[in-house]
């Protein structure tokens, strides 16, 4: 009879893997592998295997598997992601979206159901031929469509006559009034739509691969199951499900409150336990810029992790992330960062995937790679003729479709040149460090000191605000960041309760947060891998997501 399932949880950076024993929760085996963007059916094949061949589990006998992701939380805080275009029906008070059109027009509804306005077809059909070729997907969201959809049905089949890409209406991802919102919910739907496609693909590939059979759900940001049927529909849903893993891990810690930070390569999570259970915000999540109607753990999610993007400037400053790249001391294939690395665009070197480097293709900056091989953005913008936004502009196309790979500096790397970790090639950091500090003007050690105390504080100041928001209503970012430079008023802060630390680089960067925030913080036993077990705990339950 199957008694144990295993959890997953895909990370930037990572991919963790657990095996638990349904009957006693203890853990059979763990496995731990770089997560592979482009090919993410390998990384999670190697957990996998890895997992079976630690445990001599047959296949037949696991009952479930759960998975939980970060890499649609990534995707919204490095601005990834399908592009979407959102269609705002009927709406006079005009907003902002982190999408890359936002378009009102004519018509909507009362909230009796009757038509306020006659809807603008014209209008949506002429932007409709204008953005076709600028978008992957769109979102649709009429004023009372909650209750009447009638103008989000008709934009909808106006879409589908023009331009066969997904669409997503507000109507059915929700059901609340504010306006803003429910365009929200409806736009991360579709901005997330093909990474999940991607991420589901890879999983059932590798299963097969693996003779593994049992049934697959994934989990929500609010700590429940969505069947892997539909998941892809139901993407937005998904944009915490890390969070909410990691909120499972630390419930299951036998402590009454505490805040869990999950210290990943390219984000730091955060959830509250409180009365020994996570917390869930019902009228919606916030993540980066979007505030959606998607119910989900109450948590916080700062773009700031191992593998943030150090860059200096021409003025002397040092900059950190929010994008993330690859680690000197982590990357393969690339030249030696002393003919490349430095300031602006010479601050990260920029490849082809392996499998498209011999292909023939017109575009331009691809034929650059392809032929001259890695090469800084500068040096593209030779080759090219390509420069500012519109260079700008199609790499990140590039690394939205995981066409290239980006290499640069990172807290990882500083880590590294300090004697902190050795897993990587310490003399890669070195280089990239020696560089970037004479740029500078610092020594080498001082430099990565500096880097090492900006990813620390940018943490502090995430625990602060998520705390501060949680309970005034209010986000304090602009005073936070800024307090310790303010020429008269002098703030620091306690907090009240322990934290506890997950995630690959928690315990190099929270000992000294901990303790600037006159508290404490536990490291538990495999929390290393806590979110695949906060996937496993959660996997274990029988509620399902409608």
């Amino acid at each position: 009879m199957s008694k144990y399932i295993i959890g997953i949880d895909t990370g930037g950076t990572y991919t963790d893997a657990v095996l638990l024993d349904e009957t006693d929760k203890k853990i059979l085996a763990t496995a731990k592998v770089t997560t592979n963007h482009h090919r993410l059916a390998l990384s999670t094949g190697k957990a996998l295997a890895t997992l079976l061949q630690k445990s001599g589990i047959k296949t037949s006998e696991i009952s479930r598997l759960a998975l939980s992701t970060t890499l649609a939380t990534n995707a919204v805080i490095e601005k990834k992601g399908a592009r979407v275009a959102a269609f705002i029906v009927g709406y006079v008070k005009h907003f902002k979206l982190p999408i890359i059109a936002t378009v009102f027009v004519k018509g909507g509804h009362k909230i009796s159901g009757e038509e306020e306005e006659k809807l603008d077809i014209d209008n949506i059909v002429d932007t409709i031929h204008g953005i076709q070729n600028e978008v992957d997907a769109y979102a649709v969201c009429s004023a009372m469509s909650m209750t009447n959809p009638s103008h989000e049905m008709v934009v909808e089949k106006a879409i589908s006559m023009l331009d066969p890409k997904p669409v997503f209406c507000s109507h059915k991802v929700s059901q609340h009034t504010g306006m803003r919102e429910r365009a929200a919910t409806a736009a991360l739907h579709a901005k997330l739509m093909p990474l999940m496609q991607d991420f589901i693909a890879g999983v059932q590939a590798a299963m097969l691969k693996n003779d593994l059979h049992c049934p697959v759900v994934l989990i929500a940001g609010n700590g429940t199951q969505v069947s892997v049927q539909d998941a892809t529909e139901q993407a937005g849903v998904t944009v915490a499900s890390g969070p909410a893993c990691t909120a499972g891990f630390g419930a299951s810690q036998d402590t009454d409150f505490a805040l869990v930070v999950d210290v990943g390569g390219t984000t730091t999570d955060i959830a509250m336990i409180e009365n020994g259970e996570m917390v869930l915000a019902p009228d919606g999540c916030q993540i980066g810029e979007w505030q959606t109607h998607v119910e989900a753990v109450d948590m916080f999610t700062g773009g700031v992790g191992g593998d943030s993007h150090i860059m200096v400037d021409a003025n002397g400053g040092i900059h950190l992330g929010p994008t993330r790249v690859i680690p000197l001391s982590m990357a393969e294939g690339f030249p030696d960062c002393k003919s490349w690395l430095g300031a602006e665009l010479k601050a990260k070197c920029i490849s082809l995937l392996p499998d498209l480097e011999s292909s023939k293709h017109d575009d331009p900056v691809i034929y650059t790679l392809a032929t001259n091989g890695p090469s800084t953005a500068d040096a593209i913008r030779k080759k090219t003729g390509f420069s500012g936004v519109p260079l700008n502009k199609r790499l990140e196309q590039m690394a939205r479709s995981q066409i290239i790979l980006e290499t640069g500096f990172t807290p990882t790397d500083a880590l590294h040149v300090l004697g902190r970790i050795d897993i990587g090639d310490r003399s890669k950091a070195e280089a990239g460090a020696d560089v970037l500090a004479s740029l500078l003007g610092m020594d080498v050690t001082g430099f990565c000191d500096q880097v090492i105390t900006m990813t620390e504080d940018r943490i502090e100041n995430l625990l602060i605000d998520f705390v501060i928001h949680r309970y005034w209503g209010k986000s304090l970012t602009g005073f936070i960041t800024s307090r310790k430079d303010h020429p008269i008023l002098d703030v620091k802060f306690s907090m009240k309760i322990p934290l506890i630390g997950i995630g690959a680089a928690a315990q190099y960067f929270l000992p000294r947060v901990a303790e600037r925030l006159r508290t404490t913080v536990e490291f538990p036993e495999y929390c290393e891998v806590g979110n695949g077990i906060g996937a496993a705990l959660l996997g274990m339950n029988t509620v399902t997501a409608v």
